[in-house]
């Protein structure tokens, strides 16, 4: 299985950047953009947290899809 994200999409229509996203959550501006291009896996805490941020659900960032 592999994870989709909507984190991307989710960012842009809260009118953030990367960078705004990745200060707002306490990580890198490169973590955001892997996690956006599904290189990187957010733990649980990071996922609440930008979820948090986003004003979402962690559902409606993340779905696990088939490989």
């Amino acid at each position: 299985m592999i994870l989709q994200t909507k984190l991307k999409e989710r960012r842009t229509k809260a009118g953030m950047t990367q960078a705004a996203l990745a200060d707002a959550v306490g990580v890198s501006r490169k973590t955001i953009n892997t996690v956006e291009n599904g290189v990187f896996v957010p733990s649980t805490l990071l996922a609440l947290r930008i979820a948090k941020v986003l004003d979402v659900t962690v559902e409606q960032l993340f779905q696990l899809g088939a490989d």
